[in-house]
């Protein structure tokens, strides 16, 4: 155990922060969490829908969520290149990098354009289900302007101005782009869309499988057990969530049953999550029967926060980064909880959410029944008496081990 600790401390960790703190994964990051209000609204707008369920007479607020969550895709295409060229300084172009992705993106749609001028798309595309194709073509973009940072069409020393020199140098990358677009989609006819959504159905088809989801929180838990932020994990688990959310809301409105269980911020706060990744709320709460000084004063500090779903405080402040007396329970309810919530909602015991529903702080137990109804709270009461179970031999452990050290230090200073 202590030389895993030691090669994980001293070179996985540092390795996979580095990889993290790349430009180009940090701005893939970043596109998507600037998207997160967008993916908010539809959130709220389920909650608000809940409401016309006992007044038929409210209006309907479906398109709201339409044009903010449903065009998630047409955000990322420009959020991903102007990302890129904001971290790297290339802030002349980042606008028009952007501009050029969000072009690119809507070629690749193949939409319809008839005869009377007219331009046909498939709304479906430009939401959840495009967001591969966005950061794909994205990132496409941002190489090919990176690229071409330091081509000019003028010598140095030219009397033109500036600006007029900027406009010309712009269109090789942004010609060669949409050339590439052009030649793909209306001369050999490819449905890059298409070929895209097929190519990542494998993935989609791991990440709602019992491994995938093992596999998934597992990793996520052992990444932030040693420190590293579970946001690098947001491309990969957004990736497999939103278009299965978004397949799940389809079926439910063609009259059919949904049928992803990996389903976005639901399955994790909903169940696996409460309190955050790793399920550290029943933690917190013994925290607050801790003998020792130092761990009651942290259950006392992180009880809120720990409510809403918000777990940094305890996992840096206890700390359970880098405590293997804590990491070991944690990465146990990492591999257990989802096990049994996949089997829960499979074998239909537990409904499988439907829903956009991004509020991952919305209070323990209130997003679940939203979503799952009173069944869906009796499986997060069991989860929990099982996460209070498997988090208190280990509790008691490291109580015992930080009074001795307060009772320690107290007899030092006395003497």
């Amino acid at each position: 155990m202590d030389r895993f600790m030691k090669w994980m401390t001293e070179k996985f960790a540092p390795r996979l922060e580095a990889f993290t703190k790349n430009v180009w994964v940090d701005s893939i990051q970043e596109a998507i969490m600037v998207t997160l209000p967008m993916i908010f609204i539809g959130s709220l707008i389920t909650l608000i829908s809940i409401v016309k369920d006992f007044v038929p007479a409210m209006p309907d607020l479906t398109p709201i969520t339409t044009f903010s969550f449903g065009l998630l895709g047409m955000f990322i295409a420009f959020l991903t290149p102007y990302t890129v060229m904001h971290k790297k300084g290339r802030e002349k172009v980042k606008l028009i990098a952007g501009a050029t992705g969000l072009s690119l993106f809507l070629m690749l749609l193949k939409p319809d354009i008839n005869e009377d001028g007219t331009i046909q798309f498939v709304l479906e595309r430009f939401g959840p289900s495009g967001m591969i194709t966005a950061l794909l073509v994205g990132v496409v973009v941002a190489v090919m302007m990176n690229m071409f940072n330091n081509f000019s069409l003028f010598k140095k020393d030219t009397k033109l101005p500036e600006f007029i020199v900027d406009w010309f140098d712009f269109l090789v990358p942004i010609a060669i782009v949409l050339t590439g677009g052009w030649l793909l989609v209306y001369q050999l006819h490819f449905d890059i869309f298409a070929l895209i959504v097929s190519a990542f159905e494998p993935i989609q088809a791991v990440g709602q499988s019992l491994l995938g989801i093992i596999l998934f929180n597992f990793l996520g838990v052992v990444l932030f057990s040693f420190g590293v932020s579970p946001w690098v994990m947001t491309p990969i688990w957004y990736a497999i969530w939103i278009p299965a959310i978004e397949q799940n809301a389809s079926l439910v409105a063609q009259g059919l049953e949904p049928v992803n269980i990996n389903t976005f911020e639901t399955f994790f706060s909903g169940w696996i999550g409460v309190g955050g990744l790793g399920a550290t709320l029943p933690l917190v709460v013994w925290f607050l029967f801790a003998k020792s000084t130092k761990l009651k004063s942290i259950g006392k500090a992180t009880i809120v926060p720990s409510l809403f779903n918000i777990n940094e405080p305890v996992i840096y402040g206890a700390p359970v980064v880098f405590n293997p007396i804590l990491m070991i329970p944690m990465w146990i309810i990492g591999l257990v909880t989802p096990i049994i919530v996949y089997f829960a909602l499979d074998l239909g015991l537990v409904p499988i959410p439907s829903q956009v529903f991004q509020l991952w702080y919305t209070p323990m137990g209130l997003s679940t029944y939203m979503m799952a109804g009173i069944r869906g709270v009796i499986l997060l009461a069991i989860i929990l008496l099982l996460v209070f179970a498997i988090w208190f031999p280990f509790f008691k452990l490291y109580d015992a081990q930080e009074l001795k050290k307060e009772r320690d230090e107290a007899k030092q200073q006395q003497s």
